[in-house]
């Protein structure tokens, strides 16, 4: 069992921190907002700290996830930050979804001060989480990602090494690229179905027994039909992710027509109001279009 600390008690890290704990693993948290953190640790046990380095102080592992590139600099840089306070050999592994370039260059820090880093994105939304069913796609030193893998085995079903720091980042933009695909070929089958005067969900059911089936439509059709877009993973993260992603494309010299187009249609999802719906709520453009919303 470890010394853990968790920074970062959002929908994510509230219950990844939590199986930690019941997996026998000692863990101070940290949130930005004190009385989060404050929050879980009266409710799931352990303890809290008013700042990173506080909570990081003696740690064998660093677990983080946070928002984006800014919010993870804030929680690792400065007089307060976590590489303040961790101790030699210590490895930070980061669950944050960010860019490449934030990932190496504070991996490159991390190292001066004798501190390892994992880039460990997560795909699996809140349900995941919750359930300890993670998967995580991880960069950095082999050595490194070793002696954290069975840590993250407390909240995860799979994670798997990729190659040098950077790598968990990219291949977190593949997944998420896929997602976008997914979840805008399902809106548009869906929404035909129901306007052929189908029962959309019963398609939905024999088509995720064939060829045609995907997480998105086995997991989403039901409530996207029902019009309930309340599943955790929100539209401005999304978006977030897929700016990360088509940057990223750019720099390779790669075009990702799909990609870009469905970040144009979560826009319009936005400019509807939709901004913390889920990600299924794609769907919401075909219902404006038809004056149905």
């Amino acid at each position: 069992m470890a010394k853990l600390a968790f920074l970062g008690l959002g929908v994510m890290g509230y219950p990844m921190a939590a199986h930690l704990l019941s997996a026998g693993h000692s863990v101070t948290v940290y949130n930005r907002t004190t009385e989060k953190a404050a929050k879980w640790a009266a409710e799931i046990g352990g303890s809290h700290a008013a700042t990173p380095r506080e909570a990081v102080a003696g740690a064998d592992f660093v677990m983080a996830c946070v928002g984006n590139d800014d919010d993870l600099r804030s929680v690792v840089l400065g007089e307060d930050g976590a590489l303040a306070g961790m101790k030699d050999g210590a490895i930070f592994v980061d669950h944050t979804t960010v860019s490449a370039i934030v990932t190496k260059e504070l991996a490159a820090e991390a190292a001066t001060k004798s501190v390892g880093w994992v880039d460990a994105p997560v795909s699996g939304g809140q349900a995941g989480a919750e359930n300890g069913q993670l998967a995580i796609m991880c960069g950095g030193d082999e050595a490194h990602f070793a002696a954290a893998q069975p840590v993250i085995a407390a909240y995860s079903k799979a994670s798997v090494h990729f190659g040098p720091v950077g790598s968990g980042q990219l291949v977190k933009m593949i997944n998420q690229v896929c997602i976008a695909g997914a979840i805008q070929s399902v809106s548009e089958g869906l929404y035909m179905a129901m306007k052929a005067g189908l029962d959309a969900k019963q398609v939905a059911d024999l088509i995720s027994q064939g060829a045609g089936g995907s997480w998105q439509l086995a997991n989403r059709a039901g409530t996207m039909v029902d019009n309930e877009f309340n599943h955790g993973f929100a539209v401005d993260w999304m978006r977030k992710d897929l700016g990360i992603a088509l940057a990223q494309g750019k720099e390779m010299g790669l075009s990702l027509p799909v990609t870009a187009m469905v970040d144009q249609f979560y826009a319009e999802v936005q400019q509807l109001g939709g901004g913390r719906w889920d990600t299924s709520s794609l769907i919401q453009r075909f219902r404006k279009m038809n004056d149905e919303i």
